[in-house]
C-alpha cells in the first residue's frame, strides 16, 4: 500500500491554553495585543500554518528560564508568515540569540512542560539549517539541479502520456503489453485489485501531481475528462482504505488545486467546485462501511449497492488492518471542512477513538489487523511498516490540520513505544504487542522506508538519517527496495512494485537538513528508474530486484507520489507556481490547504476514556528545533551519522571503531572479547557480553539471536567493545557464507518398500565428501552409541561399512563426523535435537567446521531437521534394514529392486504406505517462496559448535544481520566481500533443485515407471527454470 508521508508539524486551528511556566504567563499576558502570526510548516519541514498566536513581536525574547523544549524539527531554508516576513524572521533570530545567549533555546526541560506548550514553543526556537549544511558534500549546481529536474518532468510525461494514450479510462496501466488494466478483464491479483474501481484511478490519483510539475494546461484537461468521463456508481468491490486515500484524496487535492489556480485568475475560471461535489458523493458511498458496533469500518464496499446487501457480495469480512481503518481523519475531516458536513470527520474521528481503546496498555502498541465488531486483535505484531505505516503519520498530521491536542498525545504515545521497542536503530523490527521485548520476524517491508519522513516531522533527525542511510545502502546493492528484506540484507521478497517512500524520506530529509548528498541519493533513484524500469510504453514494476524481471504494472501511486516528491527534491521556490508549504500531504502525496483548521469547525468531543500517562522520554531529549542543539555546531553532522553504516551492505569490510586501550591493556585489564574467541557455553564469556549491553536469545527453532542495546552496557567504552563485537560476528559469518555457498543435499530411501519414492532435504557440511563432485553414498544406517557422538563410539562394529546416525548436540559437527569415521562408518547424517523442526519451516543451513583442518574427515555428511529424521528412525523400527542413498539431487528409482524385492505380505504393503505417507514428500525446497522461506532463501551456515546454532546478530546501536554463527572460528584477517555474497546467493537461488512429487501407496512397476519418467522431465524442465 502506498503511503505518502510526513509534511508537517504543529498544532493547528484556534488559541491554545497555557497553564503553566513563565512562557505561559508571557503568552497569557499577550493575548490582547499585538498582530496575528500565521506560523506555517511545510512539506519542507518549516511551520505550517496550524498555530495561531496573538502576541507582540517583542515577547519573542523569552527569558532563558522560561526556556522548554519541543519535538519537532529544525527550519530549513525560510520561514514564512503573514504578514511581515522579512522583518519578522530577523526579530526572531535576535530574540532566540539574546534569549540563549547564542545558542538559542536549546536548552533541557527542567521539567515536563504540557503538551500544547511543548508544541507551541517550537514556533519561538526557529533558526535556519539550510546554511549549515553546505559543507557536508559538494553542493549541487543550480544547473545540474534544473536539469534533474527536468528529466523527472520527462520522466512524467512518459509514464502520463502513455496511460493517457494506452490505458485511458481503465483504472491503471499495463506498461509491457501497452493497455489499460480494467477490473475483471485481466486475471485477478487478489487483494492487490481491490484499489480498481473503474473510476480512471491513475488520472484522479495523478491531478495534484499536475499542478505541482507545472502542468496547469494538462491539469484543466485532466479535470474535465474526470468530470465527463469518471462514474463512482460502479458495481464493483473496492478497498475503503485505497478508494480514500487515492480517489477521495485526488478528489480533494485536485479541487484544492483548482480553487488555487482560479483564484490566480489565468486558470480553471470555469471551476465551480465540481471535484468537491464528486467527492462528497464518493464520501457519501464509503459512509456505510463505518456500520458496525465498533465505528471501525468494513475493509471493502460495493460503490453502487453498500455493505450486507446480497448484491453487494461484501459485508461479512471480519478483520481490517490498523492502517485501513485509521488512515481516514484527514480525507474525511477536510471533506467535512470543504462541505460543512460534519458527518465524516465525525466517522473517521470515532474510528480513530477506538484504535487508541484498544491499544495494548502497558506496551502502547497496536497490532496490524483488529476485529471490526469485538475490538479484539487478529494479529498481535507491531510494527512501522505495512498494516499500520500511515496510522501513525495520520495522528501527527491530523493534530497539524485539526489543532487537537489529544491526536497529539496519541502520536506521542505511540511513538516513544516504536522507538522503545521497535526501533533498532538502523533497523525498525516488528515485536508482539504484549512482549515487546521479542521480535516477531527477522525480516522488514518497504513501506517502513517513509519512518524515516516522519521521523524528520517529529524532530528525531538521527534515528532518521540511520535508517534512510540503511535503505539507500539496499538500494545501491539491488537498485530497488526489495518489498521485503532480512536483517542482513538479503531478499526475502523480491518485488519492488515502484514504490515512492523512499523517495519521500529522501525529500523530507534535504528539506530538514539541507544536506546535498540527499539530492545525489534522488539523482540515483531517477537514474535507476530509467536504466532498470522504463520501457516503452511507461514504467514497469520490478517482478525480482535481482534478476531486473519486470511485472506487467504501474501502480496509480507511482505518478501521485514518485514523481511529485522527486521534481520538489531538485525544484527551487520559484520553480513552483504556487506556496507548496500552504498545504500538508496526506499519505498519498495529495495536497489539503492548511486553512481548513479554522473552517467549518466542528465541536471535537475529546477522548475521555483514558489518561494520557507522563512518558519517560529517556530514549531521546526533548529540545527546541535549533540546529545548534540538533547539529550541535558540526556542519558534517548528518554525514557523521551516515558514515558507520556506509558498510552494512557494500562490499568493504565494516569498519571497526578506532579506539586505542593499550594504557588499560598495560594496567592488567583483558582486552575485549573478541568475535572468533566466543564461546555461547563459556559463562565468563556470556557475562562479558552482557557487560557489553549484549544479550543472547534462544530461539524456538533452536538458533540463537545476538541484540545489542549500547543504553544497557555497563559504560561508554564497554558499548563501544559491544558494537565491535557484533561488526566482527557479521564479518566473521559473511565470510564463512562466502567461503562455501552450498545447495541443499538429497537423502533418499532406497530400500524395501520405499525404492527412492521417499527423498528427504537434508543441509551440506562444509567438510568431508563434496557430494556434488564425487559419487553418491549408498549404504544401511545404523545409530551411533553414543547418539551424540561426542566421543569414541562403544559399537564401532554396528557402524562399520554403514551410514551412521548422530543426534546434533554437546559438541562440534567435526568432532562427531571424526568419531564415526574412526569407527569405520561410510557416511554420517545428524539428526536435530530440537524437536518438531523441519525443513518445511525452518531456513536450510550448512554444518560449518570447528575452526580447525577439517581435510582428515573423508566422509559425506549431512544434516535432517527432526521431522526428516524420523522418518528414517520410523523406518528402522519397522524394518530394521534401511538402505539410503546420500547424494547432492534424489536419483533415479532402481526398477530391478522393486522387482525383485516386491512386498511379501499385506501387512508389509501396508506398512510401506503409512511410512510413505507421513513423509510428506520432503524433497528440496522452493527455495522462492515468500511464505516457506523464513530468515533467507539460501542454505545457511551454522556454527562450528554443533550445539547450536545459527546466531541472528541484530545489535541495535549500529546493524542487525541473521548470523549463523554460535561459536566462531578464527577467520578474523580477511573482508568479506558481501556483494559476491549475495550474487552467489543469487545464482544457487536460480539453480535451486526442483520439488520431486512422489506417489503415497506402492503401484505396480510399470506404473511407477511411467510416473519416474515423467517427474524426470519435470525436473529437467524445472531446473532450467532461472528461478
Amino acid at each position: 500500500m502506498p503511503r505518502a508521508l510526513p509534511g508537517s508539524n504543529v498544532g493547528g486551528g484556534g488559541f491554545l491554553d497555557y497553564d503553566t511556566g513563565k512562557l505561559g504567563e508571557a503568552l497569557r499576558a499577550a493575548k490582547g495585543g499585538g498582530r496575528w502570526q500565521r506560523w506555517r510548516w511545510g512539506p519542507a519541514r518549516r511551520f505550517r500554518e496550524a498555530v495561531r498566536l496573538r502576541l507582540p513581536l517583542a515577547l519573542l525574547r523569552i527569558p532563558p528560564s522560561a526556556r522548554l523544549a519541543a519535538p519537532l524539527p529544525p527550519a530549513s531554508g525560510n520561514v514564512s508568515h503573514r504578514p511581515g516576513v522579512a522583518a519578522a524572521r530577523a526579530r526572531n533570530r535576535r530574540a532566540m540569540s539574546e534569549a540563549g545567549g547564542g545558542r538559542g533555546c536549546g536548552s533541557s526541560v527542567p521539567q515536563r512542560a504540557p503538551w500544547s506548550l511543548v508544541a507551541a514553543t517550537a514556533a519561538f526556537c526557529l533558526v535556519s539549517a539550510t546554511s549549515v549544511w553546505t559543507a557536508g558534500a559538494a553542493p549541487m549546481s543550480r544547473e545540474e539541479r534544473q536539469k534533474l529536474g527536468n528529466q523527472v518532468l520527462e520522466m512524467f510525461d512518459h509514464a502520463y502520456g502513455n496511460y493517457m494514450e494506452h490505458a485511458y479510462p481503465a483504472d491503471e496501466l499495463m506498461p509491457l503489453t501497452c493497455r489499460g488494466r480494467v477490473r475483471g478483464q485481466e486475471p485477478s491479483r487478489g487483494d492487490v485489485d481491490d484499489a480498481l474501481g473503474k473510476f480512471s484511478l491513475t488520472l484522479i490519483d495523478s491531478l495534484d501531481t499536475l499542478v505541482v510539475l507545472n502542468k496547469t494546461k494538462e491539469f484543466e484537461d485532466a479535470v474535465r475528462k474526470v468530470l465527463r468521463d469518471v462514474n463512482l456508481d460502479n458495481d464493483v468491490v473496492v478497498s475503503v482504505f485505497e478508494t480514500n486515500i487515492r480517489v477521495l484524496g485526488g478528489l480533494l487535492g485536485g479541487h484544492s488545486l483548482a480553487i488555487m489556480l482560479k483564484e490566480k485568475g489565468e486558470y480553471m475560471q470555469w471551476y465551480n467546485d465540481e471535484l468537491l461535489q464528486m467527492a462528497k458523493q464518493l464520501g457519501y458511498k464509503l459512509l456505510p462501511a463505518f456500520n458496525t458496533t465498533s465505528g471501525l469500518p468494513y475493509p471493502r464496499i460495493n460503490l453502487k449497492f453498500g455493505i450486507r446487501k446480497p448484491e453487494a457480495r461484501t459485508g461479512t469480512e471480519t478483520d481490517t488492518c490498523t492502517a485501513c481503518a485509521g488512515t481516514l481523519i484527514l480525507e474525511f475531516a477536510a471533506l467535512s471542512r470543504f462541505t460543512g458536513a460534519t458527518i465524516f470527520e465525525e466517522y473517521a474521528r470515532k474510528a480513530l477513538d477506538f484504535l487508541w481503546e484498544k491499544r495494548q496498555r502497558s506496551s502502547n502498541l497496536v497490532g496490524v489487523t483488529i476485529n471490526i465488531h469485538t475490538g479484539d486483535w487478529v494479529r498481535k505484531d507491531s510494527g512501522v511498516g505495512a498494516g499500520i505505516d500511515s496510522y501513525y503519520e495520520y495522528l501527527l498530521k491530523a493534530y497539524v490540520l485539526l489543532g487537537d491536542d489529544s491526536f497529539l498525545e496519541r502520536f506521542n504515545t505511540h511513538y516513544d513505544a516504536i522507538m522503545r521497542y521497535i526501533s533498532q536503530p538502523p533497523l525498525l523490527l516488528d515485536v508482539h504487542i504484549h512482549k515487546p521485548m521479542l521480535n516477531a520476524r527477522t525480516w522488514m517491508d518497504a513501506l517502513l522506508a517513509f519512518f524515516p519522513g516522519l521521523q524528520v516531522l517529529k524532530g528525531d533527525i538521527r534515528p532518521a538519517i540511520e535508517t534512510h542511510e540503511m535503505l539507500y545502502q539496499v538500494i545501491k546493492k539491488h537498485n530497488f527496495l526489495p518489498e521485503a528484506f532480512t536483517t542482513d540484507f538479503r531478499v526475502h521478497w523480491a518485488q519492488h512494485p515502484l514504490r515512492p517512500e523512499f523517495a519521500e524520506s529522501t525529500y523530507f530529509l534535504y528539506k530538514a537538513t539541507g544536506d546535498p548528498y540527499y539530492l545525489e541519493v534522488g539523482k540515483t533513484l531517477i537514474e535507476n528508474l530509467n536504466k532498470y524500469a522504463r520501457v516503452p510504453c511507461g514504467f514497469a514494476a520490478m517482478k525480482d530486484v535481482r534478476t531486473g524481471s519486470h511485472e506487467d504494472r504501474m501502480d496509480s501511486f507511482f505518478l501521485a507520489e514518485m514523481f511529485k516528491y522527486l521534481y520538489l527534491l531538485f525544484a527551487d521556490k520559484e520553480d513552483i507556481i504556487f506556496d507548496i508549504e500552504d498545504y500538508i500531504f496526506t499519505t498519498e502525496a495529495h495536497l489539503l490547504p492548511l486553512w481548513l483548521s479554522t473552517t467549518n469547525q466542528s465541536i471535537s468531543k475529546k477522548n475521555t476514556t483514558s489518561e494520557y500517562t507522563e512518558l519517560d522520554d529517556s530514549n531521546f531529549d526533548w529540545t527546541c528545533p535549533n540546529t545548534q542543539i540538533l547539529f550541535p555546531n558540526d556542519p558534517l553532522y548528518a554525514q557523521s551519522i551516515r558514515e558507520p553504516l556506509k558498510n552494512v551492505v557494500d562490499k568493504s569490510c565494516p569498519r571497526g571503531i578506532i579506539r586505542v586501550r593499550e594504557e588499560s591493556f598495560r594496567s592488567g585489564a583483558k582486552p575485549p572479547l573478541r568475535a572468533r574467541d566466543f564461546m555461547a557455553t563459556n559463562p565468563e564469556h556470556l557475562e562479558i557480553l552482557k557487560k557489553m549491553g549484549v544479550s543472547l536469545i534462544h530461539l524456538k527453532d533452536g538458533r540463537v539471536q545476538l541484540v545489542q542495546h549500547a543504553i544497557q552496557a555497563a559504560s561508554s567504552i564497554d558499548a563501544e567493545d559491544g558494537l565491535r563485537f557484533m561488526q566482527e560476528m557479521i564479518e566473521l559469518s559473511s565470510q564463512q557464507q562466502k567461503e562455501q555457498q552450498l545447495p541443499p543435499r538429497a537423502v533418499q530411501i532406497v530400500s524395501h518398500p520405499f525404492f527412492g519414492r521417499v527423498v528427504l532435504t537434508a543441509g551440506p557440511a562444509q567438510f568431508g565428501l563434496d557430494l556434488s563432485k564425487h559419487k553418491e553414498t549408498r549404504g544401511f544406517v545404523a545409530s551411533s552409541k553414543p547418539y551424540n557422538g561426542c566421543s569414541e563410539l562403544t559399537n564401532p562394529e554396528a557402524v562399520m561399512g554403514k551410514i551412521a546416525l548422530i543426534q546434533r548436540g554437546q559438541c562440534m559437527f567435526a568432532e562427531k563426523a571424526r568419531n564415526i569415521q574412526n569407527a569405520g562408518a561410510i557416511g554420517g547424517i545428524v539428526i536435530d535435537d530440537n524437536e518438531g523442526s523441519s525443513s518445511d519451516t525452518a531456513p536450510l543451513f550448512q554444518m560449518a567446521g570447528d575452526g580447525k583442518d577439517t581435510d582428515d574427515i573423508k566422509i559425506p555428511m549431512l544434516f535432517l531437521f527432526s521431522k526428516e529424521g524420523s522418518i528414517i528412525l520410523d523406518a528402522i523400527r519397522e524394518y530394521e534394514e534401511v538402505e539410503v542413498l546420500l547424494s547432492d539431487k534424489a536419483k533415479d528409482r532402481d526398477p530391478e529392486m522393486e522387482n525383485e524385492e516386491q512386498p511379501s505380505s499385506e501387512n508389509d504393503s501396508q506398512s510401506a504406505e503409512q511410512i510413505t505417507s507421513s513423509s510428506q514428500e520432503v524433497d528440496l525446497v522452493d527455495q522462492e517462496s515468500p511464505e516457506e522461506s523464513s530468515l533467507n532463501s539460501q542454505p545457511e551456515s551454522l556454527s562450528p559448535a554443533d550445539m547450536d546454532n545459527a546466531a541472528s546478530v541484530s545489535p541495535s546501536e549500529q546493524i542487525s544481520n541473521p548470523m549463523e554463527n554460535h561459536e566462531t572460528t578464527s577467520l578474523d584477517g580477511e573482508c568479506t566481500d558481501l556483494d559476491n555474497q549475495l550474487q552467489e546467493q543469487s545464482e544457487t537461488e536460480e539453480d535451486s533443485n526442483p520439488n520431486v512429487s512422489w506417489g503415497k501407496k506402492v503401484q505396480p512397476i510399470d506404473s511407477i515407471l511411467a510416473d519416474w519418467n515423467e517427474d524426470i522431465e519435470a525436473f529437467e524442465m524445472m531446473e532450467k527454470d532461472e528461478l
